[in-house]
Parts: C-alpha cells; sequence; structure tokens
C-alpha cells in the first residue's frame, strides 16, 4: 500500500469518528481501516488478550505508519492532542496495555486522543470525561461448560480474568441481582443507583460479536428502580385520562362549532340536521373531512363537503344505486340534481 494511499484511508476514518464524536482515537482509526476488528477491542477491553496488538491484522511497522499518518492529519487539522487512560472492564480495572513490549512511547501514541478544536473550554472538558470514564464491567453467559480458575466450580456466568474464566463468587459480584434487557427505563435507573454493576453479555456465534443479555445490578437498587417506575406508571396513567378528557372536549367543542358554521353557510338547514352532521364529520379516528386539517379548521370548502356527503347518503338513492353496481362517478351524477336541489333550499333561511 503507498504511503498517499494510507494517508487518504487514515484520513477518511479520522474524519468519521471526529463527525462522530468530537475527538479521534488510534483505535477509531485502526477500526476505520478494518485493521482491527470491533469484537477484538472487546475482547481487549475485557482483559482477555494481553495486549492490542494481538487483535490487530497489521505488522507492526504498518501500524507505526498509522499513528504517523493520524497525528500528521490531525495537527495539519489543528487538533487538540489529549491523553486518555484505557483500564480494563474487569474487576480490578488494571491499566489496559497496546503493544506487546510495553514501550512507553507507542503506548502514549495509543492513549492520545485529538480532540475537534471547534469545541468550547466546558465542552472540551466533558468530552474528556466521556473519553476518561472506565467501562462497564462485563459478565459472560457461556455457551459450554467452563469451571472456575479459583474455585475449580461453575456457574451460569463467568468474569474474564488474566484470560481466564472465574465465577462470581471469586470475584465478588455473586451478590448482584440479574436484569434482563428490555426495559430501557428500569435498566437505566437500576444502574444509576446500584453502586457496583455490570453488563451481561452472550456471543452470537453467527454474528461472531457479544450482544447485551442484560445487567447485574444490587437488589435494593433494583427494588428501587421498579418502585420509580410503577411511580411513573401512574402518572402515566393520569397523564392519558386528562388527555382523553382534554380530547373530549376538544371534539364537543370542534362539532359545536362546525354546526354553527354549517348553519351560517347554509341557514336553511335544520339544526338537528347541522349537529348530526357535525357530530358524523369530526369523529376522532374516522378519518373524514371533519378531522382534516381544513375541517379543523372550518374551511368552508370543508364544510360543504361534508354537507355534500350528508345530503348524498340521507337524501338520495346514492347508496341503493352503489348497492346495484352502478359506478360510483355515474352514481353521483344521477342523484346531482337531487343533491342541488336540497342545497338550494337550505341555502335560504327558513
Amino acid at each position: 500500500m503507498s504511503r498517499d494511499s494510507l494517508q487518504s484511508r487514515v484520513s477518511s476514518a479520522a474524519e468519521a469518528a471526529l463527525a462522530r464524536s468530537k475527538t479521534v482515537s488510534p483505535i477509531d482509526v485502526l477500526n476505520g481501516i478494518g485493521w482491527l476488528p470491533a469484537n477484538r477491542i472487546d475482547e481487549w477491553r475485557q482483559g482477555r488478550l494481553g495486549h492490542l496488538e494481538q487483535a490487530l491484522s497489521a505488522r507492526p511497522d504498518r501500524i507505526a505508519r498509522v499513528m504517523t499518518a493520524l497525528r500528521r492529519w490531525a495537527e495539519d487539522n489543528g487538533l487538540r492532542p489529549v491523553e486518555v487512560p484505557y483500564v480494563s472492564a474487569t474487576r480490578d480495572r488494571a491499566p489496559l496495555r497496546f503493544t506487546a513490549d510495553g514501550d512507553e512511547a507507542a503506548e502514549l501514541a495509543y492513549r492520545t486522543h485529538w480532540l475537534s478544536p471547534d469545541l468550547s473550554d466546558a465542552k472540551r472538558e466533558r468530552v474528556i470525561q466521556r473519553e476518561s470514564a472506565a467501562p462497564d464491567l462485563v459478565v459472560v453467559v457461556p455457551l459450554k461448560e467452563w469451571t472456575c480458575a479459583g474455585c475449580h466450580g461453575t456457574g451460569d456466568f463467568l468474569v474474564m480474568e488474566d484470560g481466564s474464566p472465574t465465577c462470581l463468587t471469586c470475584t465478588d459480584l455473586d451478590h448482584l441481582i440479574f436484569l434482563p434487557a428490555g426495559d430501557a427505563a428500569l435498566t437505566r435507573r437500576a444502574k444509576k443507583a446500584s453502586g457496583l454493576s455490570a453488563v451481561v453479555v452472550r456471543l452470537n456465534r453467527r454474528r461472531k460479536r457479544y450482544e447485551r443479555q442484560g445487567l447485574l445490578v444490587e437488589e435494593a437498587a433494583l427494588e428501587l428502580a421498579e418502585e420509580q417506575c410503577l411511580a411513573d406508571e401512574d402518572v402515566r396513567a393520569r397523564r392519558r385520562e386528562r388527555d382523553r378528557e382534554r380530547r373530549a372536549a376538544e371534539d364537543v367543542e370542534l362539532q359545536a362549532r362546525t354546526a354553527r358554521e354549517i348553519r351560517r353557510v347554509f341557514p336553511g338547514c335544520p339544526a338537528e340536521r347541522a349537529e348530526a352532521i357535525a357530530l358524523h364529520t369530526g369523529t376522532r379516528g374516522s378519518g373524514r373531512v371533519g378531522r382534516s386539517a381544513a375541517g379543523r379548521a372550518l374551511n368552508e370548502t370543508a364544510v360543504r363537503a361534508a354537507v355534500v356527503a350528508s345530503v348524498r347518503h340521507e337524501d338520495t338513492d346514492y347508496d341503493a344505486l352503489l348497492m346495484s353496481g352502478v359506478p360510483r362517478a355515474e352514481a353521483r351524477e344521477r342523484i346531482r340534481a337531487d343533491v342541488d336541489r336540497v342545497l338550494d333550499g337550505w341555502r335560504t333561511r327558513t
């Protein structure tokens, strides 16, 4: 691969990362150019790899070229460098290694994130805090039988520590309760209230990636979250009832205003007939003209259309013609004179 070609690929990956999160890291770029798969990043984050370069599909000299190309692109675009710590998603939160030999200059290059120059100081601090945040602890649902490296027992969940499967008891996580995924509000609140929590994942062999199954949280936190969600349900129920009452009141008002407008346009229309037309055309969810924007605005054309429809069905043989198989356009033409006669009579006050 030529230097120009590699620089172009690095630049494209960096620009995409910058647009997405206002920051660019070597991991973003290596993933973006296809040299570092996301599932391998997860394995490294979970402490299942000794160092990140075990997951890379390129030689060290080519990786060094990427790091040089990224720095060149970042400096040319005025991005600001900031060092971000990386810790594992394991119970001990051990620092993560990037290189096999632990060369400090190379490790620092990996830890360097490049921030958008457009960020204010406050936003810059928020981005740094976000990037520096320790990842969630990760617990795995095993796909096959396994043995704990500590106590030689087993269980429904395991944690990878120092490359070996370890049970929840040995990692001091056995007091946590499993909360299955599915209720976003409950999960969010339980995690916030829990002093200790862990994300539960399971390997999807077909997709070759770990997928989230739920959360391990403290029992007291789960109970508190459940109470909050129940209270929310009461609030939502009251809000739905108020909305129903408001919509019902709006419908009554709309129908009354529609009846008045019908009587204004057709003064000779009997009051009870005007009310019946308004009720029919303004029924919520009916899709009729009274529920359209023009109908709610009492547009005269919409009001006239509602009246014409009522006369067509109630005062002519239109429905009988349709039932006998007469095409709709022909049926409307046949009863046009009858409709006009009724409307002419309603245009003057009786």
